[in-house]
């Protein structure tokens, strides 16, 4: 069969920028589970491996008039009921919460959803204020202490094993003292047959590729051009072996914001809006708070030089950001004009793909080939219909290629990322 894609669904409604959230099967949006179950029934109908939820423990101005922001873990419970195969990946700060209960939320999303449950792990950059009175660690501390955390939650899973409900085997404590959490356990619900739920993680720091590649069995890359991907594949493989693991064990899996059309004219105008919102001034300000750089009055033709960056230690937003677009100014030295249009600045440090199901199905399958990816995360831009089309059109193209199934081969999501047993 050869190497295949891996596809999942981010249900992070892009296209919205503000508008209701309309049931893409017909209904109102007054129920948010109908929206989020009906996009998960189209990636289901596309034998997607995954849908997958980010989520965000802070109010950013605007949300309030798109989607209900529901919490993702008990939002993937509810789709669990109306779906049958797809893998349902939810999100949970390390930061803010204590490992036994999420290892006991995401056990019970496994058995409710029959071994489809996946778990994003993110280290949080900010909402501190909404959990107590101390101000955001530093990211070395956040990293440490999910480390301890992911540890834990794995001991948890593993302290009361499936052979256990027919004592073939029996409960333990972990008896776990750290320097973040103790934990003495078992866990209170037993393993599920399909094996431990995939850990996903987004990192592209330094320090996040580390952690990254120790843990994940896939990474959310954020990615804004091929060669930036095939650095970050690489690396990650690399540090995965570092760790112990397989070069394999880590699938890259970079997001992809598409904008997709019957022409390219109407591909790149559903682009156009939906950064028409953002005035020069606004990006310019994005990149001060993303990069640490004041671009001051430097007119749009203007380039932008290594020796203007600031020191790598600047305070920044997020570090990973920073360092993708960093890397960006220092390879290509660009104009003002082309900084203030970079995916980073304009709200996605993303791969950013436009045009019509031909031109994207190209751009997928060079980054494919030249080894910059192992699958994809979608990110509808534009519209529901780009949605459609990518669903309907682009997933079957690939599947004619070879490059994707044409049904499922199995029925969890283990199966579907095609995991080895549990390291």
């Amino acid at each position: 069969m050869g190497r295949q894609l891996h596809i999942g669904l981010s249900l992070s409604p892009t296209w919205l920028k503000g508008r209701p959230a309309d049931d893409p099967e017909g209904g109102s949006g007054e129920d948010p589970t109908a929206f989020y179950l009906a996009l998960t029934r189209m990636a289901e109908r596309a034998k997607l491996d995954f849908v997958f939820k980010a989520d965000y423990l802070v109010m950013y101005p605007g949300m309030g008039g798109g989607a209900v922001g529901l919490d993702p873990t008990l939002m993937m419970a509810a789709i669990a009921r109306g779906t049958d195969r797809i893998g349902l990946v939810t999100t949970v700060s390390t930061s803010f919460n204590p490992p036994f209960v999420v290892a006991r939320q995401i056990q019970s999303l496994h058995w409710i959803s029959r071994g489809r449950a996946g778990l994003n792990i993110v280290t949080s950059i900010e909402g501190a204020e909404n959990f107590g009175d101390e101000p955001m660690p530093p990211p070395e501390t956040r990293y440490r202490k999910a480390a301890e955390f992911t540890d834990v939650m794995r001991r948890l899973w593993r302290s009361y094993p499936h052979e256990a409900l027919t004592g073939a085997a029996a409960a333990a404590a972990i008896d776990h003292r750290g320097s973040f959490f103790s934990v003495r356990g078992p866990l209170n619900i037993p393993a599920h047959a399909a094996g431990q739920p995939p850990l996903f993680q987004a990192g592209a720091s330094e320090i996040g590729r580390d952690f990254s590649s120790s843990i994940a069995d896939a990474t959310f890359a954020a990615a804004p051009d091929r060669e930036a991907a095939i650095e970050l594949r690489g690396d990650l493989r690399r540090r995965a072996q570092g760790h112990g693991r397989s070069a394999d064990s880590v699938r890259v899996l970079p997001g992809l914001y598409f904008f997709l059309a019957a022409t390219r004219e109407e591909a790149w105008a559903l682009h156009a809006r939906a950064h028409a919102h953002l005035t020069p001034e606004q990006r310019r300000k994005s990149v001060k708070t993303v990069l640490g750089l004041d671009l001051g009055d430097l007119v749009p033709t203007a380039r932008v030089t290594a020796t203007m960056l600031p020191p790598r230690d600047a305070p920044v937003r997020s570090r990973t950001h920073a360092e993708l677009l960093r890397r960006f100014v220092e390879a290509k030295e660009p104009t003002v004009a082309e900084l203030l249009a970079r995916p980073e600045v304009v709200g996605s440090a993303h791969w950013v793909s436009v045009g019509t199901v031909d031109d994207v199905l190209a751009d997928i399958v060079d980054w494919f080939e030249a080894g910059a990816l192992d699958g994809i995360i979608a990110l509808p831009g534009g519209s529901l219909e780009s949605l459609r089309l990518f669903l309907d059109e682009l997933v079957p193209a690939l599947v004619r290629r070879g490059l994707f199934r044409a049904e499922y081969q199995g029925a969890t999501l283990r199966e579907h990322l095609r995991l080895a047993e549990e390291e």
